[in-house]
């Protein structure tokens, strides 16, 4: 079956050429010129993975992707202008999965499209059998692969994909250094550039949900120069 992405900008010059190479690539592909059009459609027919302009009319990048969050952890990629870094780093702490940045190159964006919808098949293709391996269990902490749960002292914590493949790469090995780079690897694969601050973005953001339900969470700790790891219980 062919996986559907919901293509949001007020620039139809890019909605006809993306649309037409996502289509060459074997996508169904639904195109919105602002954000609130996008919205009730998203809502009404759902999708794979939304890439969002952030500023349109009638309701900006921004707005939609908190709307869509309070929904589902749907695959959402920012488009953003160069000079827009405050956008960016704001779009990924309100759980935005990745971003980027216009003039950009097609063949990247697919990558990136294929490289988050196959992380966020693998969950599912894992839930497809009853094999106890997928979980994961480091005191206080739970991943269910086959579910794409997360535990932290048996409340329920909703991670986006990436967010989730990073607090697996951590929780692997408590008490171990991994770089960003490491950290970019686990998150997005080898061939998806991806620069350190959008790693940090992810982290912060991370922690944040944590600590909404465990003021208390210190469980990922930051070595400045270094990297992060998953402390030791």
């Amino acid at each position: 079956m062919k996986q559907t992405i919901a293509l949001v900008d007020d620039d139809r010059n890019i909605l006809t050429s993306v649309s037409m190479t996502l289509e060459q690539e074997g996508f169904l592909v639904r195109t919105y010129t602002d954000g609130e059009s996008a919205l009730q459609g998203i809502t009404a027919r759902p999708v794979d993975l939304a890439v969002l302009d952030v500023k349109m009319p009638r309701m900006d990048g921004m707005e939609l992707l908190q709307r869509l969050r309070t929904r589902s952890s749907l695959p959402v990629i920012f488009l953003t202008s160069k000079d827009e870094e405050v956008d960016e780093l704001m779009g990924l702490r309100r759980g935005a999965d990745d971003y980027i940045t216009k003039p950009f190159s097609q063949r990247l964006l697919i990558e990136r499209i294929r490289a988050l919808l196959r992380r966020n098949e693998a969950g599912r293709a894992e839930g497809s059998g009853a094999n106890p391996t997928g979980v994961m269990v480091r005191g206080e902490l739970t991943l269910d692969e086959t579910k794409h749960q997360c535990l932290w002292k048996g409340t329920d914590i909703e991670l986006t994909v990436t967010e989730f493949l990073l607090v697996k790469a951590l929780a692997t090995r408590p008490g171990m250094v991994k770089s960003r780079d490491q950290l970019i690897d686990a998150a997005y694969g080898d061939n998806v550039y991806v620069d350190d601050r959008t790693i940090d973005s992810h982290i912060k953001r991370v922690r944040k949900k944590f600590r909404t339900g465990d003021d208390s969470f210190n469980a990922i700790e930051t070595l400045y120069g270094i990297g992060y790891r998953y402390k030791e219980a």
